[in-house]
């Protein structure tokens, strides 16, 4: 009797554990820093830091706390380049001018570029837009792209918003072979969409790494019609190489398991693919 007590103890302890950690891990923002290898990244982007944050999501349960808590983190990383993948709020646009008027204070040696979200069309597409700029946010989409210049040499960043809403093979017309390209497009589905060797990375947000995960290995619901396969990470296709965050903030209940919330530090390399 004593015995199954313990276990019925066990089990609650662990249940409560359980609970409480869900609601904690959205506030367990961390910076992953990754590395990207091509021979087309020209020498004065090399070891650049290219920020991206996505899904900051700013709504009903989302504390300010947590996009404070990100603004002071990337601007300890002193960036060169900070990139947004979309959907800065949801539910009402309410939320919109106080999420900006936080991300104004970033800071970005070389700029700071970014998409919608399909949450930011639903939402209010127009007031998002006024907000990214008065928060020095160029918006790339539907403009499409910009070259970002350091030195003598130049990258082009192009956007793809929402889900599909915009084609990008405008953006690349004037793209030379040995250019380097990175596509920011919200939804990593977009990437299917893609039969040219001319976008080099993609940076994309939208499944949250899945939220809630089986010990990270495999999520019961990711918001894409390939199931697990853009669910978080680098995703390599036959024309590109894809990296999926799991974004800064929630939707739905607040909370999240073995998809820790992050802001990813991107550095680009010269040369073949580590």
């Amino acid at each position: 009797m004593k015995k199954s007590k313990k276990i019925v103890y066990s089990i609650v302890i662990a249940g409560i554990l359980f609970l409480v950690y869900i609601f904690i891990e959205p506030y367990l923002l961390h910076v992953n820093t990754i590395t990207f290898a091509n021979e087309n990244v020209p020498a004065s982007f090399v070891n650049k830091k290219i920020i991206f944050v996505s899904d900051i999501h700013n709504g009903p349960g989302s504390l300010m706390l947590r996009i404070r808590m990100m603004v002071t983190k990337i601007n300890k990383l002193k960036p060169d380049i900070v990139i947004f993948g979309g959907d800065y709020t949801h539910t009402s646009p309410a939320y919109i001018e106080p999420c900006f008027q936080e991300l104004k204070k970033i800071n970005a040696r070389y700029g700071k570029f970014g998409i919608l979200g399909n949450h930011d069309y639903w939402n209010d597409a127009k007031l998002t837009r006024q907000n990214m700029q008065k928060a020095d946010i160029t918006v790339l989409d539907p403009k499409g792209s910009v070259w970002v210049k350091i030195n003598n040499d130049t990258i082009k960043i192009a956007g793809v918003g929402g889900l599909f809403e915009h084609d990008f093979s405008s953006t690349i017309r004037d793209i030379k072979k040995n250019d380097f390209v990175l596509l920011v497009t919200h939804s990593p589905d977009y990437v299917e969409r893609i039969s040219t060797d001319k976008i080099d990375l993609v940076l994309s947000g939208h499944t949250h790494g899945g939220q809630f995960t089986i010990l990270g290995l495999w999520a019961p619901f990711v918001p894409s019609e390939y199931g697990q396969k853009y669910r978080v990470g680098f995703v390599y296709t036959k024309y590109t190489t894809v990296f999926i965050t799991t974004g800064v903030g929630t939707i739905g209940p607040p909370i999240r398991f073995f998809a820790r919330p992050e802001i990813v530090e991107l550095i680009l390399l010269k040369g073949s693919r580590l």
